[in-house]
């Protein structure tokens, strides 16, 4: 994927998500510091079923399958991984207690706040 389709992937990712109401929705520009991808999306939601409503959301609404899914059977941390951008879905309990924004702090982000 060329730089231009994963940045245009992370804002149809990022616009799939909002409209389901994720909440905090952050994304990290991790690319000068992992080979893991290119971005990190993280966003959280209060129920398993809004989690799901996020996932499906993203995966109907994007060009590109995922070409891993982790985390779905249990609702509380979804991984979609579009290799150069992992999404992150969490349960807020969940997200809070693995903190993947402390861990990757030296990343640019930008935060979706509507």
């Amino acid at each position: 994927m060329t730089p231009k389709q994963s940045s245009e992937l992370v804002q149809n990712i990022v616009d799939c998500a909002i409209e389901k109401k994720a909440e905090k929705l952050l994304v990290l520009d991790v690319y000068n510091l992992t080979t893991l991808a290119d971005y990190f999306i993280i966003c959280s939601a209060n129920t398993e079923p809004q989690i799901k409503a996020i996932c499906d959301n993203i995966r109907r609404g994007t060009p590109h399958k995922p070409w891993h899914i982790e985390g779905y059977e249990k609702l509380s941390w979804v991984l979609l991984d579009y290799v150069d951008v992992l999404v992150h879905v969490f349960r807020t309990e969940e997200r809070g207690y693995y903190n993947l924004e402390k861990l990757w702090d030296d990343a640019p982000k930008k935060e979706y706040d509507y």
